[in-house]
């Protein structure tokens, strides 16, 4: 099964600049789109249909224009969760679960800490998102967490990592936070393949920053424990260029 995460950084908007013509030419099985900014009816769902997803999921933010997470597949999964039932996350459309088989697909989008409140904010979903996966692991041990992150996990990680070691993504306490993760039974699975520097998932539109490649690791595909057999590849595909992130894509078996 082949798999991408995209923060696509509103869908309508990537729709216009040709997204869908890359879609089709990538090809995968399943696809976890965060930051939608759409509401379900905002959309002509015919579009996913043409392309080769006719099983399409939405799980928006209550705010219009804002946040929000899907997942379109070829197959139709045996089941699809929409957020997790913790009232203080669902609210913002950022978790959406779908069951193929023995296999379970979330797309996430974890919140920016772009200010003292929504650092707070940023904070307390860490905690109640780990403490989630850890109950998930328990009943669906075959997950992968895909999405964005909004977290630089090592210096390999972003372009400047002394200049940026005081701004949230790569704050000490975020760090540890996914560092965590990893020993609760995840593996990175672009850095099981790659330890490479210069490979980077999103970039400011200032200072020409993309073409300079000043960027930042946020987008995770973490993949269980479990999983680390079927392992195929796991990429950075830095060549579309509908958002200010670029796609990840991961393959199992």
């Amino acid at each position: 099964m082949k798999i991408i995460s995209y923060n696509v950084n509103g869908i309508r908007a990537a729709l216009k600049k040709g997204f869908l013509d890359w879609l089709v030419a990538v090809n995968p099985d399943v696809v976890c789109l965060q930051e939608i900014k759409a509401q379900k009816d905002q959309l002509d769902l015919s579009v996913f249909k043409e392309a080769g997803y006719p099983f399409t999921y939405w799980y928006s933010a209550e705010k219009k224009g804002y946040s929000g997470v899907a997942i379109l597949a070829k197959n139709k999964p045996d089941h699809v969760e929409f957020g997790t039932g913790i009232a203080t996350m669902d609210f913002e459309g950022r978790n959406i679960r779908a069951d193929f088989g023995d296999l379970s697909i979330m797309s996430m989008y974890l919140p920016s800490g772009s200010n003292m409140d929504r650092l707070q904010f940023k904070l307390n979903y860490m905690d109640q998102i780990q403490a989630y996966l850890n109950e998930i692991k328990l009943e669906r041990p075959n997950i992968i967490v895909l999405g964005d992150y909004n977290v630089c996990h090592e210096a390999i990680d972003i372009h400047n990592p002394i200049g940026l070691k005081n701004i949230s993504g790569f704050l000490p306490v975020e760090r540890e936070w996914l560092g965590n993760m990893l020993k609760s039974g995840f593996i990175d699975s672009f850095r099981h393949f790659n330890k490479e520097p210069d490979n980077y998932t999103w970039w400011s539109y200032r200072a020409n920053a993309r073409n300079n490649n000043k960027g930042w690791r946020l987008d995770y595909a973490m993949v269980a424990e479990p999983l680390r057999d079927r392992l195929k590849r796991s990429i950075i595909l830095s060549e579309a260029k509908h958002s200010d992130h670029c796609p990840i894509l991961v393959e199992v078996e």
